[in-house]
């Protein structure tokens, strides 16, 4: 099975950094914690604390065009909140 993990970079996860040492990934919908810790472990090099997830439901959407009203909805995904120990950071810009 195949895990994708990526950065979400948002106001509200920034400040979850700043203040509890927390960062926030969008991950695969099937991934569980410890498949989860061990792959931020491995890519970022640091020691993960605790992970905490949660599955974000979709929104639904309506918009008005020419031919009438379409509706639809976003996806829903799986976020998770990883606590790294103290002393340590995850550099989202260092491969840029």
């Amino acid at each position: 099975m195949d895990i994708t993990i990526e950065p979400i970079v948002t106001e509200k996860a920034t400040k979850l950094t700043d203040k509890l040492n927390r960062y926030t990934f969008r991950v695969s919908p099937e991934a569980n914690k410890y498949q989860i810790k061990s792959l931020v472990e491995k890519l970022y090099g640091v020691k993960v604390k605790s992970v905490n997830t949660a599955v974000v439901r979709g929104k639904n959407k309506s918009r008005w065009t020419k031919s009438g009203l379409l509706k639809g909805s976003t996806s829903a995904y799986k976020k998770a909140f990883i606590t790294v120990a103290d002393g340590e950071n995850i550099d989202f810009y260092s491969n840029i």
